[in-house]
């Protein structure tokens, strides 16, 4: 018997995921991991306290299917204190495994077999995965290096009479751009006139540099009805682990994203939930501190960078920085980060796996910089001998 012959058509052709892989890699050959993107350190001692308390205090069975009601009010409530935001937490807003659940959900909810869904490469794995599970068609409009900006006649020359949704990131993985106002409108502006629904994920809202603020997609004019915002708290304060993102929509969209989430995950994890609501009720106060040690780190890789023979892009968000490989290396971002990993002992991501229409991603790395100090400098003497 031929175990492969029982696969799904729908996930033929998906590969496992580069994380894993470079991951997993970086394990065999005890590499610095600069290519995932988690922390190597905890989050605040008083989120696990808040959630050492939950678990204390019995709060360990199932949560409701859209999430406690306590995290809900405190998502809809710093969406009304930071960007004037008002949403119903028990029809606009579920709580989900991570974002990576609520984008699964909200593409099985939303989209139809022969759909087509537009993406900006390079984009997050998940997106295009995603989109052929739920049997839609991904369609890619390329954010050219360096500046990665939003190209509105290419963005409007991909749209086809099959077109039933945008996906936008933003800040930008892996690029770290923060688009500008003038570019999300121009996405909002094709969106209204076309129709589309707009899947906006804003995991890294809050890690923003230089004095940046986050401009949520939904606040832009006529948006608000066919935007789904995903975001995450395991961003926000580093428990990555702990898997809990939600979605924010219109309740028509909220409904239909709770009939996935029901059958995928029901529930997620309850002490963790009571600890989020927590952690963003405090915002305003750990905000600064969490920018400003990012920022930190953001700047340590960036000038480490400049004694070595890449050349890095400025991240004005995310904690990730996109590096270009000199012009005449000869080698592809994949031998590279291969020859990396096994040769140097430093863990990176190539990019041209998040491609499907531009050659760019083969001349460029991945870096992600949510790790320790001492990590980062041991990662940077080691990728200054490249």
């Amino acid at each position: 018997m031929n175990a492969s012959t029982f696969r799904a058509q729908r996930i033929a052709g998906i590969e496992p995921s580069i994380f894993a892989t470079m991951s997993q890699l970086a394990i065999e050959h005890d590499a610095v991991n600069l290519g995932q993107g988690f922390p190597d350190f905890n989050g605040p001692t008083w989120v696990v306290e808040a959630f050492t308390e939950a678990l204390k205090s019995g709060k360990n069975q199932y949560a409701p299917m859209p999430g406690t009601r306590r995290l809900r009010n405190s998502v809809a409530e710093y969406h009304r204190r930071f960007y004037d935001l008002g949403w119903d937490a028990n029809t606009e807003i579920t709580v989900t495994a991570g974002a990576t659940e609520s984008l699964f959900s909200s593409m099985i909810a939303l989209l139809n077999p022969g759909d087509e869904v537009i993406l900006f490469e390079p984009w997050y794995d998940s997106y295009h995965a995603n989109c052929r599970i739920a049997g839609a068609d991904p369609v890619c409009v390329t954010l050219h290096r360096p500046e990665f900006r939003i190209d509105a006649d290419a963005l409007e020359r991909a749209v086809t009479p099959r077109t039933r949704m945008i996906v936008v990131n933003n800040p930008h993985n892996p690029t770290g751009r923060m688009f500008t106002r003038e570019e999300l409108q121009s996405v909002a502006d094709i969106a209204s006139k076309h129709d589309l629904l707009v899947i906006s994920d804003e995991v890294y809202e809050f890690l923003t540099f230089d004095g940046r603020h986050h401009i949520p997609f939904a606040t832009l004019p006529g948006m608000r009805d066919r935007t789904l915002t995903v975001s995450s708290t395991g961003k926000t304060f580093g428990m990555t682990g702990w898997k809990i993102g939600y979605t924010i929509a219109s309740a028509p969209l909220t409904d239909a994203v709770r009939t996935v989430h029901q059958f995928a995950t029901f529930a997620v994890n309850t002490p963790g939930q009571h600890a989020m609501a927590h952690a963003l009720d405090r915002l305003e106060e750990y905000l600064p501190e969490f920018r400003a040690m990012y920022q930190s780190k953001r700047d340590l890789l960036e000038n480490g960078l400049r004694d070595s023979t890449l050349t890095a892009h400025r991240p004005e968000g995310s904690y990730f920085m996109m590096v270009s490989l000199p012009a005449d290396t000869g080698i592809s971002d994949v031998d590279c980060a291969t020859r990396l990993v096994t040769e140097r002992g430093v863990a990176v991501i190539p990019p041209s796996v998040f491609y499907s229409r531009s050659e760019e991603g083969h001349g460029m790395l991945r870096l992600c910089f949510a790790k320790t100090d001492e990590t980062l400098r041991e990662g940077i003497a080691r990728l200054q001998q490249c």
